[in-house]
């Protein structure tokens, strides 16, 4: 992926206020990518676009925006995974499982989780999805609720692991998006990483 793919995938508020029209105009020129890179690399994206040999395309190439989102919503659905399991009426059950398909499989999957969490953190997941399958009949709330949570998940592992795809993640979304509290441990998160990570290289 050349530079000037990579920057026209991160989202526009990243670069603080510039005018639409300014920022076609530098993302349309070799000194205007450049100037662009340097802006994120001083700050959002230092470890994505720190020097390195074959550049930051790496990441970006093997996690497209497509791969990504799906990681973070299967993070998000196992994340919320003490919810889910003890939701036992009818048509929320419904809900869920025709929203999540495959993700809400992951969810009751006890061999990747146990789902054990504090009570306080299962009161408040319970909370916020059922408040989710209220908000509407379309289901964006519930996926814009389990988006959030695997960003924030993706992002807490990625802090001390892999930084770059982390900051490849949150280029993505506005930098404005709220992050909610990570709490899945590690060896569930890896489960799900390293199944996404297997699939794309697959490909």
């Amino acid at each position: 992926m050349a530079l000037q793919a990579l920057l026209a995938e991160v989202d526009p508020s990243w670069y603080d206020g510039l005018e639409p029209e300014l920022l076609s105009r530098a993302q349309d020129s070799r000194l205007g990518r450049r100037l662009l890179a340097r802006w994120l690399a001083d700050g959002a994206a230092a470890a994505l676009l720190a020097p390195a040999p074959g550049g930051p395309y790496g990441i970006v190439e093997r996690w497209p925006r497509a791969s990504v989102a799906a990681l973070t919503r299967d993070l998000g659905a196992l994340a919320y995974a003490p919810a889910i399991r003890a939701e036992v009426r009818r048509e929320p059950v419904r809900r869920l499982k025709q929203a999540l398909g495959n993700s809400y499989l992951l969810a009751l999957d006890n061999t990747v989780w146990n789902g054990r969490v504090d009570p306080a953190v299962a009161k408040r997941l319970a909370a916020s999805i059922e408040q989710a399958l209220a908000e509407d009949a379309s289901d964006a709330a519930l996926y814009a609720l389990l988006d959030r949570q695997g960003r924030a998940e993706l992002d807490a592992w990625s802090a001390g692991h892999e930084r770059a795809l982390g900051e490849w993640a949150r280029l993505l979304q506005p930098n404005d998006a709220a992050r909610d509290a990570a709490h899945l441990p590690e060896k569930p998160f890896l489960r799900v990483y390293t199944h996404h990570k297997s699939r794309r290289e697959a490909q």
